[in-house]
């Protein structure tokens, strides 16, 4: 595999995991409202689902798609409804206390990996990501874990920074009602990635 390899899939990670999406809304307004810490394993869980995802698309779900298009319909129908059901409960969280404690509680690790199966911008990154770089042959196992390594390490990354500026962010809302503007920003900046994969 030549060098141009791997930049290409770099260039195409970086964009893809870099610009906003359903993830880095999230991942922004869980940094405002739990700080850096405890938005850890939001992040990491996004990279185990992205990364199960290349895997599995590379063994052949790929093909199934392709047979059955009725399934990624089905699938991208579910995800819409899951990403409208999870801007309301972003836009309807409730304002950091007096205290400084916040109610709700970070998504998990394993939430964060399960809600990439629902996200309809993962699906297209990486079904573009293995239909576009993977090799043929005896390099096509080896290209999909570079493909795979290169996403984890742009993607944990891209999604540090989103939290961290959701982070810095947090410490601007200084009164309950600015962080409810804020909730509500971005649960309707979430909800609009709706629209946009449509």
């Amino acid at each position: 595999m030549e060098w141009q390899f791997f930049l290409s899939v770099l260039v195409f990670a970086i964009v893809m995991t870099g610009t906003p999406g359903p993830n880095n809304v999230m991942l922004t307004a869980s940094g405002a409202n739990f700080g850096y810490k405890r938005s850890i394993p939001h992040f990491l869980g996004i990279s185990l689902g992205l990364i199960s995802m290349i895997f599995m698309l590379a063994a052949g779900l790929s093909a199934t798609f392709k047979a059955y298009p009725e399934i990624q319909e089905a699938m991208k129908w579910m995800g819409s409804a899951y990403i409208l059901y999870l801007a309301l409960k972003i836009a309807k969280t409730s304002p950091v206390s007096l205290n400084g404690e916040k109610e709700h509680k970070p998504m998990s690790f394993l939430e964060a990996a399960i809600f990439q199966y629902m996200n309809p911008k993962a699906w297209m990154m990486m079904v573009t990501a293995i239909g576009s770089f993977s090799l043929a042959g005896e390099s096509y196992w080896l290209s999909v874990a570079y493909i795979a390594l290169i996403f984890f390490i742009t993607q944990l990354h891209t999604s540090s920074l989103w939290v961290g500026f959701g982070s810095l962010l947090g410490r601007w809302l200084s009164n309950p009602s600015a962080w409810r503007r804020f909730n509500f920003g971005m649960g309707a900046l979430t909800a609009s990635c709706v629209a946009f994969m449509w």
